[in-house]
């Protein structure tokens, strides 16, 4: 009886004495968890620019492919071939070819990914199935993409306007003098360039002021002014509007340099030639999916119409 006894007091011992040990372990378990997400939460919080690292991580690596691609053209080549030192040609005319292309390849990417959508919810006969996550991301930087691709576009029109006021383009224009003195030509007129400068230049500034407006539409005081109605018809009708506009730019500012062989260098395509594929494949899909046989089955699935096609519940929940 007395060991039985002792026995006891000793469980009731070990209970009593392991009853704050393991509230103590709890309460440190929680205190760590706690700390833990709140230094994740914090982190998060004073992340800087979250929403713009794939938007400027892409803008820039656009940027140094197309400026090194247009260095071996512009540049090397003719130092190679010729050795003619055009080194010059680097701060401003380089850059400048940079810019556009820059520019309307960012504007592309942002009207790209509602295609891919499209074409998604097309395939699936559904709104419900969730998109992949590197599709959900693309959607969710598109207005980073388009304020870069509107912020390229003016460093492009000022490094344009700054044409005349360099040391090399006066220089340029004596030389023009001088060849057509020397050559006896009273008028150097020539009516193809004339228009396709005039009509050029126009189309690039139609581009640029409906991109202001779409980029004057995204502050968020006056992006909570509208009604998503109105906001869906500048993002969108006015968006596809500038991105035709840029793209004709281009290809007028080509003109007939499409056949010109002499533009080819080192077997290489120029770069408004690149420039224009995605853009111009982008505005095919977009005019494709407005024909009725898409366009009605597109409002159909948006509205919540679906396909006979049953789809699995945990793909609708999960995505990919």
């Amino acid at each position: 009886m007395i060991s039985d006894e002792s026995d006891e007091e000793q469980k009731m011992n070990f209970q009593v004495d392991s009853t704050p040990n393991n509230e103590r372990l709890h309460f440190q378990q929680e205190f760590s968890c706690k700390v833990s997400e709140g230094s994740s939460d914090r982190n998060s919080k004073h992340d800087l620019f979250p929403k713009w690292h794939l938007p400027v991580k892409v803008a820039v690596t656009l940027s140094v492919i197309t400026f090194i691609y247009t260095f071996l053209r512009e540049v090397l080549h003719p130092f190679v071939t010729a050795n003619k030192n055009l080194f010059y040609k680097i701060p401003i005319l380089v850059i400048n070819k940079v810019l556009p292309v820059t520019s309307i390849s960012l504007l592309t990417l942002v009207y790209l990914p509602g295609i891919l959508a499209a074409c998604f919810q097309l395939h699936y006969g559904t709104k419900y199935k969730r998109f992949p996550q590197w599709l959900h991301t693309w959607m969710l930087s598109r207005k980073q993409f388009g304020l870069l691709s509107f912020f390229t576009a003016v460093l492009h029109a000022i490094y344009s306007l700054s044409y005349p006021m360099r040391r090399s383009y006066r220089y340029k224009l004596l030389n023009w003098a001088y060849q057509q003195v020397k050559q006896g030509k009273e008028n150097a007129w020539i009516e193809d360039d004339v228009w396709r400068m005039e009509i050029y230049i126009c189309l690039g500034i139609l581009g640029l002021a409906l991109l202001a407006v779409l980029a004057v539409t995204s502050i968020p005081s006056v992006n909570r002014s509208l009604s998503w109605r109105e906001f869906r018809c500048i993002q969108s009708k006015m968006g596809y509007l500038a991105l035709l506009l840029g793209t004709l730019h281009a290809l007028i500012f080509a003109w007939n340099k499409w056949i010109d062989i002499n533009q080819f260098v080192w077997y290489t395509p120029p770069t408004f030639m690149l420039a224009v594929l995605l853009p111009a494949l982008v505005l095919f899909c977009k005019t494709l999916f407005l024909l009725p046989c898409f366009n009605k089955r597109i409002q159909k699935i948006r509205c919540g119409w679906e396909t006979d096609t049953k789809i699995d519940q945990t793909e609708m929940t999960n995505g990919f």
